[in-house]
């Protein structure tokens, strides 16, 4: 298990109106060490202040995951999808073989989410969009365009989570803090397991967790 801790993320955007910590290599930030994990690509941490976003770019052959965390995220894509995102919805943008989209803070409050991309195991096809709305604790959320499940957990003080028994398991703290195999991990800490098996989270206060469960990781050529 490897642990890396919020403080030690790639700091972008202008840290005033979009202050983005990334936790793999992204944009500017290379290090060949730090590339993906699982089909795992890119675990962002997003501030926007009201008002700011991320004007229209493109993508293609990647599964963009985001989870709000506070405020209310605003999507727009060249597929015709307008959409506000709020806590406790889980958004999905399958790229395929190309989508062009927005994301900005159009409320009055301060928006925070995290947002997650995966590498496909096929790529082209189809774009395609969802937002499952207000998930429940503990209801798994399958990405099978990158072999994936999403849990999100929601634990009390002194409750015990399993990890997923998987070849590649990405655990992020979004609230509260959790022991994970003898390690400490606060708010933007994040682990990543192998071959995890009978490992169990322990909450301390409240805590919420972003849970990934890989079985495949990419191939190329």
């Amino acid at each position: 298990m490897w642990v890396q801790r919020a403080s030690e993320r790639y700091r972008g955007g202008d840290g005033v109106r979009v202050d983005t910590r990334h936790a793999f290599s992204f944009s500017g930030f290379y290090d060949p060490d730090n590339v993906r994990f699982g089909m795992l690509a890119a675990c962002n941490e997003e501030r926007l202040a009201p008002g700011a976003g991320f004007d229209e770019h493109p993508h293609r052959d990647v599964e963009i995951v985001t989870w709000v965390v506070e405020g209310e995220l605003t999507h727009e894509d060249s597929t015709g999808h307008r959409t506000v995102v709020r806590p406790g919805d889980v958004q999905r943008l399958s790229a395929g073989s190309g989508v062009r989209h927005t994301e900005r803070n159009a409320g009055p409050e301060p928006l925070r989410f995290v947002q997650m991309w995966l590498t496909p195991a096929e790529y082209g096809g189809a774009p395609a969009y969802e937002v499952l709305r207000g998930i429940a604790d503990a209801t798994p959320y399958p990405v099978p365009r990158a072999e994936a499940v999403l849990h999100v957990r929601r634990v009390t003080e002194g409750e015990r989570v399993a990890v997923p028994a998987a070849p590649w398991v990405y655990v992020h703290v979004v609230h509260g803090s959790i022991t994970l195999g003898g390690e400490w991990l606060g708010p933007g800490d994040a682990a990543r397991i192998d071959d995890c098996e009978g490992l169990e989270a322990e909450s301390g206060p409240t805590a919420e967790l972003l849970i990934w469960e890989m079985h495949a990781e990419p191939t190329f050529g």
